[in-house]
């Protein structure tokens, strides 16, 4: 019997089987026709089992040491917790124990997303909120343009996963998979729309005041009484279709001058209760990380949407100006 380095897998279930039955090295090897000296240490191997695994103690930091962690993680709070303490001149700390440490004293959060706000952005803000304080926000109608894709937001599918099952299958399209842009508006406790934009067209000073005309003027505000026509004030936002001198003329030939068409401050998305019922619309469209495979389908679902919270989304315009107003112009958050 000459010895052989390795050992085949039915050698080594015939092994196992001869040691459960009680037999030793030697006869273990003639029932194989090896070396005694092959079987041997596979026998050793297999009888010590699985070693534990020894904890390592973990990287000692002092308090001075963690005084200054946490000074840089608040002068820095995007930064890695590797960034973090090279800051400090600490070095030699493994990943986990960073990590260990900085969630005692911080925790992971998204950045928030806001518009840069300069000093006549804010004094804008501020005289806009001091001009329509005693305005009565029920007979406003406020208006914007959302875009609903197939896929909704990114990492907006997430959800809790069972131990032992596999994560969900999504798809992965580019841009979205596409999408369709929504106009729509509230006022009072009415939800005005939602109206579609037709695929491809692209909104400029032109088509907006053709797509009002076709939507908004003929389907909606036609059938309204005289006495709501003159009360009501129209509110857009700044973007270029809605603000150039196109429109402006446009919508002053429609009645919707001066009084009747709401000023609006620069870079305030906090101020329009409108984006909320986006956001809102969002969540129920896509939840559960529902996809779409159609642009129908997707504004079929963005059309049929509850309108029970628009009154209560109109009725905080009161407390957004005079939270405008007490932080100066400032942003407000949403």
């Amino acid at each position: 019997m000459g010895q052989k380095k390795d050992l085949t897998g039915s050698e080594k279930s015939k092994i196992v089987r001869c040691l459960a039955e009680g037999c030793s090295s030697l006869k273990i090897a003639k029932l194989l026709k090896r070396d005694h000296r092959t079987i041997k240490p596979f026998i050793q191997n297999s009888q010590q089992g699985r070693k534990k695994r020894v904890e390592k103690p973990r990287h000692k930091i002092t308090a001075h040491e963690l005084r200054k962690g946490k000074r840089a993680a608040a002068k820095m709070p995007l930064a890695t917790s590797l960034a973090i303490f090279q800051s400090c001149n600490i070095t030699g700390v493994p990943k986990s124990t960073r990590c260990a440490i900085l969630r005692d004293m911080a925790k992971v959060r998204k950045a928030e997303r806001r518009p840069p706000l300069n000093k006549t952005h804010k004094l804008k803000r501020h005289d806009w909120a001091k001009k329509y304080l005693k305005t009565g926000f029920s007979k406003v109608l406020w208006t914007d343009e959302m875009r609903v894709s197939l896929d909704g937001p990114d990492g907006w599918a997430r959800g809790w996963i069972g131990k032992g099952q596999r994560a969900p299958v999504r798809l992965r399209r580019q841009q979205g998979g596409g999408g369709v842009l929504v106009w729509a508006g509230i006022i009072k406790d009415e939800l005005v729309g939602p109206f579609r934009v037709e695929d491809g067209v692209k909104l400029n000073s032109q088509s907006y005041c053709q797509f009002l005309e076709d939507t908004f003027f003929k389907q909606w505000y036609r059938k309204k009484s005289a006495s709501f026509k003159k009360n009501m004030i129209f509110m857009q936002d700044n973007a270029p279709s809605h603000a150039s001198k196109y429109s402006t003329a446009w919508l002053a030939g429609k009645g919707t001058k001066e009084e009747k068409l709401m000023t609006w401050p620069p870079c305030s998305p906090d101020l329009n209760p409108i984006e909320n019922l986006w956001s809102i619309i969002k969540c129920e469209i896509y939840k559960e990380g529902k996809q779409y495979t159609s642009l129908n389908s997707v504004w079929e679902a963005a059309r049929n949407v509850d309108g029970e919270q628009i009154k209560t989304l109109t009725e905080s315009m009161d407390g957004r100006l005079l939270s405008v107003l007490a932080k100066k112009g400032g942003y407000i958050g949403r």
